[in-house]
């Protein structure tokens, strides 16, 4: 294998649990709501993978780690739909309570259980004659079947947010939430079933950490990929293809360090570490404001803005 095919298929393997976290929150920005909690979703996501995985195996591993994010979701949702709490502030509230929760957790089930170093991971999948394609075909087609997942849920996404009723009432209640209780549909519970799937495909994403790629879990591995997901949103214009895009080149980005290694470069290894961090702070200041935006975005139903706006 050449370093570019193992910086290629890096890139891919790096992009999976992001993708499943922005693909999550494309989903909750279209229907007005900005989820900053997607960073407990993750690491809770994760911790419930771990275990369930060491008992169970990483099938079982993977879903729970969903049915964790889930759960942080219907919290966040409970505070920003029915006690209708400043968005904002209540995901900056899970996000903190989820990294703190996992690491209390992670701390009683290793102190009273026996000790788990690693757990089994999802292996990857060769398909034939599609890895043989030059350049890309080893990186994308030689991968674990989260990454296969992947590749179907966004084009079903694209599908079901512009050519059903229900993803095009979804995308109304980001963009005129009174447009849409006029049309007889409710934004309340279309806001309540997008942060369901958000929560659930940050989990996901974040017991791909775990089942496909580390195999053990740490405090923090989520290491900030919540709110790299939030900025891969905003750098794929709020449409499915964009972040798809965007979450390969956050992909990319964090490949950069094996890429370095393997070609010997002077590039100091802490600036390496930190090109995703830059490049999402890159992509907050150029799309700040953007019109591609839901006008709706982080609006309340009761007509009240969100600090950041």
């Amino acid at each position: 294998m050449t370093p570019l095919d193992g910086f290629l298929e890096a890139a891919v393997r790096g992009a999976t649990p992001l993708a499943f976290a922005a693909l999550g929150e494309l989903v909750a920005e279209r229907s007005g709501v900005i989820n900053i909690g997607l960073e407990g979703a993750i690491i809770c996501g994760a911790l419930a993978s771990f275990i369930a995985a060491a008992a169970f195996g990483p099938a079982t591993g993977l879903l729970a780690g969903g049915a964790a994010g889930l759960v942080v979701g219907l919290i966040f949702a409970f505070f920003v739909l029915a006690v209708r709490a400043e968005q904002i502030l209540v995901g900056a509230a899970v996000s903190m309570l989820g990294l703190g929760a996992s690491a209390t957790l992670y701390r009683l089930v290793t102190a009273n259980g026996p000790a788990i170093a690693h757990v089994p991971t999802l292996p990857a999948l060769r398909i034939p004659v599609l890895a043989d394609i030059p350049v890309f075909g080893h990186a994308l087609f030689f991968q674990p079947a989260t990454t296969y997942l992947l590749y179907l849920l966004f084009p079903i996404a694209s599908f079901l947010l512009y050519r059903t009723v229900g993803g095009i009432a979804l995308r109304a209640a980001g963009e005129s939430p009174s447009a849409v209780t006029a049309a007889g549909h409710s934004s309340l519970r279309m806001q309540f079933a997008a942060l369901c799937v958000c929560g659930f495909l940050a989990g996901v994403g974040g017991a791909t950490l775990v089942v496909v790629q580390a195999g053990t879990f740490s405090d923090g591995m989520s290491a900030g990929r919540g709110f790299i997901a939030i900025a891969v949103v905003a750098l794929g214009r709020w449409k499915p293809a964009g972040v798809a895009i965007g979450a390969l080149l956050f992909g990319a980005a964090a490949a950069l360090q094996f890429l370095s290694q393997s070609l010997g470069w002077s590039i100091p290894y802490n600036v390496v570490l930190a090109a995703p961090y830059i490049m999402t702070l890159a992509a907050l200041a150029l799309f700040r404001g953007s019109h591609a935006a839901p006008a709706a975005l982080g609006r309340s139903l009761d007509g009240s803005v969100s600090p950041i706006r």
